[in-house]
């Protein structure tokens, strides 16, 4: 029996946008939060989700009436952020997510992603005079907004990295996947749980996760014709960070020139000391980068208890002249 499907939920306060991609025949969504007062500044940031869940769950998703998104504009910030294709319903989906896994390359790949991160910025300040805009990039988003800030630095303002992936050790062999893969509702509370130490208290309740996890079944359509439930994301995020890990990194973080904060949680084990370190001594032409470590957090900060940490750092971080 077909389950009914679930419209992702819109915040009726935000503006929609749906534009060009660079895919021919394809339009990419965009959501904009303007500040809760008016400024003197025109201060635009976009947000850079990672490799298994759009913006709508991660800076748009309120925990108690609370987003990310809602401290941005509380602080000042005109906030935007993208989909990029295959990530939730609102953008287009590749034609090659409706066919077999096994039938194509790993779908959304660094390079790809940052055509679309392009045509999103060129939109935005095709509205507000050409202005840099800041970024918020998250994981593999971080690997995007790299490579889109090194190709167009007059494009970029401050960005805020956290949880970034670096390169590491070369290794001899490679992981290779399929076109797509499916992410289930245990797959994530694993990432929310498998780096807490033994004897701490959880990063994240039950209670906040089982509503999230409905929304985040919701931004499929099909999640819940699977068993078990499961969303289906393009595997190029999960291929690029896999290579990262393998040697093999996918732009030159030399040609950035834009401050970056390198911000990752004590206890995120795709960002460590070696990892910053490494991100650290490739931003060679950065005019800033900033290291901040936040205690009692995974790779998945943004959305745990101690959330208003990074918050609070990353406001800091962009606000500053």
């Amino acid at each position: 029996m077909r389950t009914t499907p679930h419209a992702p939920r819109l915040d009726p306060n935000e503006q929609h946008f749906r534009i060009r991609s660079p895919h021919p025949g394809l339009s990419l969504f965009l959501r904009y939060l303007p500040p809760a007062q008016d400024t003197r500044t025109e201060r635009h940031v976009i947000y850079v989700h990672g490799g298994t869940f759009p913006s709508g769950l991660s800076v748009a998703h309120r925990f108690g009436g609370w987003s990310w998104r809602d401290s941005l504009c509380a602080a000042g910030f005109h906030v935007w952020a993208l989909d990029f294709h295959g990530f939730g319903s609102l953008s287009d989906p590749c034609p090659q997510m409706a066919q077999a896994a096994a039938a194509s390359q790993p779908i959304g790949r660094t390079e790809d992603a940052s055509r679309q991160l392009e045509a999103a910025m060129r939109f935005i300040r095709s509205r507000h005079d050409d202005q840099p805009i800041g970024i918020i990039a998250h994981s593999w988003g971080t690997m995007v907004a790299a490579e889109f800030a090194g190709r167009c630095a007059d494009m970029a303002g401050r960005m805020v990295w956290f949880g970034p992936i670096a390169r590491r050790a070369p290794k001899p062999r490679a992981v290779s996947l399929p076109g797509w893969r499916l992410i289930s509702l245990e797959d994530q509370w694993h990432r929310f749980t498998e780096t807490v130490p033994s004897g701490e208290p959880p990063v994240l309740s039950r209670t906040d996760f089982q509503e999230w996890g409905e929304r985040y079944l919701d931004c499929d359509p099909d999640s819940r014709t699977r068993s078990p439930a499961a969303v289906k994301v393009p595997s190029g995020a999960f291929q690029d960070i896999f290579d990262a890990w393998a040697g093999r990194f996918p732009c030159d973080l030399a040609a950035i020139r834009s401050p970056v904060a390198i911000i990752r949680g004590a206890w995120d084990g795709m960002c460590g000391d070696d990892d910053a370190a490494w991100l650290r001594q490739s931003l060679t032409a950065s005019a800033e980068v900033r290291d901040i470590v936040i205690p009692r957090a995974t790779h998945l900060m943004h959305l745990e208890s101690g959330r208003c940490t990074l918050y609070r750092e990353t406001e800091a971080f962009l606000a500053a002249q």
